[in-house]
């Protein structure tokens, strides 16, 4: 890659990651206002006219495609449609910071997930110490055992299957998708356009208009969490992979739940504890150990692979 390529990539690395910070502070707009099912339905909605036409630029959709439609369901299930609606939900329970520090999570489930259902990673004591790690952090944040003080626990228990979600559709998508060789503009399009579907069908819209009486709430759905959340973002995050590759890209998930903490605590007055802040630290600690172990394994498979 040339040094003139590596400015604009690391420039949009970092607005990736705060467009992905403030999701949680529009989520909470527009919750205190329309249900947390509405509110993922005009994300979804929202967010799949500039993806789908990122994908038709890249000339990626292909009519045959779509036998593997089944596969794209489930995507469409496991990371935007329940994923979505769980982090809504949880986050109309918590405070916007807090819920963008548990997001800190899906990379911790994603590797649990693998380890579980890939079997291909073993289970090093590095791997688990990343994930002890982890969900100390998880419960630090949370803090079940206080009577006052702590997290809302049904709140917890949303971002936690949110995370999880997520987590899965990793597993799921490099077990049966990653061998089609479907470009990611087209899965994503597939994938989003079937939740949006989806999501007519089984949301109740009673009440949906009521978005249109808070301002701030609907331009917080409408172009914060769809256009900018959910389009922007992934298109951002494709350049980001072909310019500086998949590992590094990943390291944007690493900014948000702190982007949330101090968006939660600055602007909108949610009262942060070093408990909380901790948390995020060690949460986040051991997503990195996981992280280390991972590029670990991915160099000594390399090695392997040239010696042969």
């Amino acid at each position: 890659m040339s040094s003139r390529a590596a400015p604009p990539a690391s420039i949009t690395f970092w607005t990736l990651g705060l467009i992905w910070g403030t999701n949680f502070m529009f989520m909470k707009w527009a919750t205190d206002v329309i249900s947390p099912s509405q509110t993922t339905l005009l994300r979804v909605l929202c967010g799949f006219l500039p993806i789908a036409a990122y994908a038709l630029a890249r000339r990626a959709l292909r009519w045959q495609h779509l036998r593997h439609a089944h596969h794209f369901l489930v995507m469409s299930a496991l990371a935007t449609s329940v994923y979505y609606y769980a982090f809504a939900a949880g986050t109309a329970r918590l405070p916007s910071g807090i819920a963008g520090a548990l997001s800190g999570s899906i990379p911790l489930f994603s590797a649990l997930a693998a380890l579980v259902f890939l079997r291909s990673e073993p289970l090093t004591r590095k791997r688990l110490a990343g994930v002890v790690a982890g969900f100390a952090g998880v419960l630090l944040i949370a803090r079940p055992w206080a009577a006052e003080g702590g997290a809302d626990l049904a709140g917890v228990g949303f971002m936690t299957v949110g995370a999880l979600s997520v987590g899965l559709s990793f597993v799921y998508a490099r077990r049966f998708l990653s061998p089609l060789g479907i470009p990611a503009a087209a899965l994503t399009t597939y994938q989003i356009g079937l939740a949006g579907l989806t999501l007519l069908l089984l949301v109740d819209l009673d009440g949906i208009t009521d978005l249109a009486g808070d301002s701030r709430a609907a331009i917080g759905t409408a172009v914060g969490l769809g256009l900018l959340g959910t389009g922007v973002a992934y298109v951002l995050y494709y350049q980001i992979i072909e310019q500086l590759g998949a590992v590094t890209a990943s390291g944007a998930t690493y900014i948000p739940p702190a982007v949330s903490l101090l968006i939660g605590w600055l602007l909108l007055g949610e009262r942060i504890t070093l408990l909380d802040a901790g948390g995020l630290v060690v949460l986040l600690t051991g997503v990195l150990l996981l992280r280390g172990a991972s590029k670990r394994q991915l160099r000594a498979k390399a090695a392997r692979s040239a010696s042969r």
